[in-house]
């Protein structure tokens, strides 16, 4: 029968590494390093720049990885430090672990147990804490709600816990990003790019105590809070304006239009009224004159309204380079006839020399009708066409 490897055997097999950036925590850090000390030897310490005794606590432990940091540049710095120094060493995964104590080093065992059964090794682990404790602050707790809200619509994963620090980082991956931010944002930073980078990201669950005796947070509500938020409104727009339609590109490329149709259109699990509505969505938006916009309202859209945004983002696109000269023509077309205007202008008119700007006023109006007709009709053929599919099924 084999002998069962020890926790300390099964960190060292798997290349994981224990990672405590520190700044100015001494009255916990030596209780985290000897818990930490209790399951391995694989520690690294990035110093940032600590005021207090830290420096002789650390003098302590002459034989464990240590890069102090002249200057405290935030905790954000020093975990890239970390990242790059561990790949350095050869360890493949990195365990981070704050050193204001709020966290259980036997808890490390939770994220080995989670690396050894996962089918992927490409995977980024949060440790859960259960916010609903009595110790933990509410500030803390409604800041990590509003954190997971975000997350989620920049990602479209749904984590209970995205900003504890207790983590675990595949850091051949995570050392292939490049990262702007270096304070308690790039925590946030982190999770962001590892998912849109195809990395999996999910939540173990961890204990967590915080102690308002021993603790000392560097955390500034305000100027933290601010950054934090600015980085959240670039994600958003950057999720979308590039990254979902990058996916639903990738998606359709790589199945083809007609096996995207009917897995993504017919088979989807959304209702027929929901698939319709949302061909009706993508359609007006692809007609309207809001140009340079479209990705960035069909998929805000869908979202709000809970439609099918594949399907919505895929109508939007009936307003293609071939078929804009037809679109504008239509709907100038039809916006002079509203305004009771002359029609001075034919189809042959469009081949890049027409002046739409003077005639910019017909064609708002010419195009919004039309947009709102055709998303009509569109929408009702394709719930009609559905409903066909549905019975036929």
């Amino acid at each position: 029968m084999p002998v069962k490897k020890t926790i300390s055997q099964r960190i060292t097999d798997l290349k994981v590494c224990v990672l405590i950036p520190t700044y100015n925590n001494d009255r916990t850090l030596k209780r985290v390093i000897d818990g930490v000390l209790k399951y391995t030897q694989n520690i690294i310490i990035i110093n940032d720049g600590s005021t207090d005794t830290t420096s002789q606590i650390l003098k302590e432990y002459p034989n464990l990885k240590q890069y102090p940091i002249p200057k405290n540049k935030g905790k954000g710095n020093a975990l890239r430090i970390g990242f790059k120094k561990a790949e350095a060493l050869g360890y493949l995964f990195a365990i981070s672990i704050d050193s204001d104590g709020q966290h259980f080093p036997e808890d490390i065992s939770v994220f080995i147990e989670e690396l050894e059964g996962s089918e992927t090794k490409n995977l980024l682990l949060i440790g859960a804490r259960n916010m609903e404790h009595e110790s933990v602050p509410g500030s803390s707790s409604f800041g990590n709600k509003f954190s997971n809200f975000w997350y989620k619509l920049e990602t479209g994963i749904a984590l209970s816990d995205t900003q504890s620090g207790y983590r675990m980082y595949p850091l051949k991956e995570i050392n292939k990003i490049k990262f702007y931010t270096s304070k308690f944002e790039f925590e946030i930073e982190n999770i962001v790019k590892a998912a849109w980078r195809g990395i999996t990201v999910k939540n173990v669950p961890i204990k967590v105590l915080y102690d308002e005796s021993e603790r000392v947070s560097h955390f500034r509500p305000f100027k933290d809070f601010a950054r934090i938020s600015v980085l959240n409104t670039w994600f958003v727009l950057v999720t979308f304006l590039f990254i979902k339609p990058r996916n639903l590109f990738r998606k359709i490329n790589e199945k083809g239009i007609k096996r995207f149709f009917k897995e993504d259109l017919l088979a989807s699990h959304d209702t027929p009224e929901t698939k319709a509505k949302s061909i009706a969505l993508g359609v007006f938006i692809g007609l309207s004159p809001l140009w340079g916009l479209h990705t960035l309202l069909v998929l805000s859209l869908a979202v709000f309204f809970k439609l099918n945004k594949a399907i919505a983002f895929a109508f939007s696109n009936v307003s293609l380079p071939p078929f804009i000269p037809f679109i504008v023509w239509i709907s100038l077309s039809i916006g002079a006839l509203l305004l009771g205007e002359e029609k001075s202008f034919s189809l042959e008119d469009f081949n890049g020399d027409f002046e739409l700007l003077k005639s910019l006023k017909t064609y708002i109006v010419g195009s919004f009708v039309f947009a709102f007709g055709a998303s009509i009709l569109s929408g009702g053929i394709g719930y009609i066409t559905l409903k066909l599919f549905q019975k036929k099924k």
